[in-house]
């Protein structure tokens, strides 16, 4: 073990883009492994999932719905770690593990904290990525609350992404003809190429409303939102009648302060009896397994390609995180931890 534990702060709550001096490099003493009482574990984190959603959690108190990061804390994230003391059955030393810890090398973690062994087979990278939590997002949004059928028009936001292009994929295998929307030619050939989508719209380049309008004249059936603001406002102009729309993420507004922008034209939702929701991936925890199992079995088959973009080393963990904002990551953002 280390001699120190390596810690990230959260310094000030972020008012718009996500910088670096919005975090504070701290050291502390490592967990003292002697003094765990039942249940408790010591947790080496390897790596950090960059979520969009992290950026939520670093606004003031007040809104019951997601946790607020305390001024002065390790910043939240979804983690893959090693178990390196463990006074809880069934969990020994040596364990890889994913949970929810924080910027820090070494977490010290309550018997009521869950964590979640990475099953036998699978790699800490595959847990963090093709089979992690936005895989499963992807899942379960698309095929829980979107509800495809063969044939559907579905188009999806941030469609290059951790989980829109898993999304757009599972899509694909039900028969839906996918259009992606991503920022960038190279993004967008990577949809249609690699990831075999029908269609994909740069939203860098020209009037998005206009171009689903021609990619969907018979409207969309399915609008699986990552993003917010402009872009859904141009999926909701474009839906067809009985349109579902999932409410997955709204990245574009994260950085603007206050609530997420939503629709401007509530008329058009209602005369094209457009269905709305949003869904969080723990509604669906007690499925967890199921989906590995069929996730695991559409990679064998080649159904679903994945990205990793992994970031090495802890002193550039707030840049990581930062460049998510940027649209600089391809796949799923990781810190890895050193």
């Amino acid at each position: 073990m280390a001699e120190v534990n390596r810690q990230w702060l959260l310094r000030r709550r972020p008012t718009s883009n996500v910088t670096a001096d919005d975090f504070e490099y701290s050291e502390t003493s490592i967990p003292d492994s002697s003094s765990l009482r039942p249940g408790e574990l010591i947790l080496r984190n390897l790596l950090f999932l960059c979520a969009p959603t992290m950026r939520n959690w670093m606004e003031p108190p007040g809104n019951s719905l997601y946790p607020s990061i305390a001024i002065g804390d390790p910043v939240t994230a979804p983690a893959a770690c090693e178990v390196v003391a463990s006074a809880r059955e069934g969990v020994p030393v040596g364990m890889r593990v994913t949970a929810f810890t924080s910027w820090q090398d070494y977490q010290r973690v309550a018997a009521d904290h869950p964590v979640t062994p990475v099953p036998d087979g699978l790699r800490v990278i595959d847990i963090m990525t093709t089979y992690g939590l936005n895989a499963r997002t992807a899942y379960f949004g698309l095929l829980k609350v979107g509800k495809p059928k063969a044939g559907d028009t579905l188009v999806v936001s941030g469609a290059a992404g951790s989980t829109g292009s898993i999304a757009a994929q599972i899509g694909k295998i039900m028969g839906c003809r996918v259009i992606g929307i991503a920022g960038g030619a190279r993004k967008c050939a990577w949809l249609t190429g690699e990831c075999g989508l029908d269609a994909a719209v740069d939203y860098r380049s020209g009037d998005v409303q206009e171009k689903l309008r021609e990619l969907c004249p018979d409207g969309i059936d399915i609008f699986y939102d990552n993003v917010g603001g402009d872009i859904l406002q141009a999926a909701i102009e474009n839906m067809a009648k009985f349109g579902r729309i999932i409410l997955c993420g709204q990245i574009a507004t994260y950085t603007e302060g206050g609530p997420a922008r939503g629709p401007n034209n509530m008329m058009r939702l209602i005369y094209g009896s457009v269905t709305m929701q949003g869904f969080l991936q723990a509604d669906y925890e007690d499925e967890t397994d199921a989906a590995l199992r069929q996730l695991r079995q559409w990679v064998d088959q080649g159904l679903i390609v994945h990205r990793a973009d992994i970031r090495p080393g802890f002193e550039r963990i707030p840049k990581t995180f930062a460049a998510l904002f940027e649209g600089g990551n391809e796949g799923t953002l990781l810190a890895a931890v050193e």
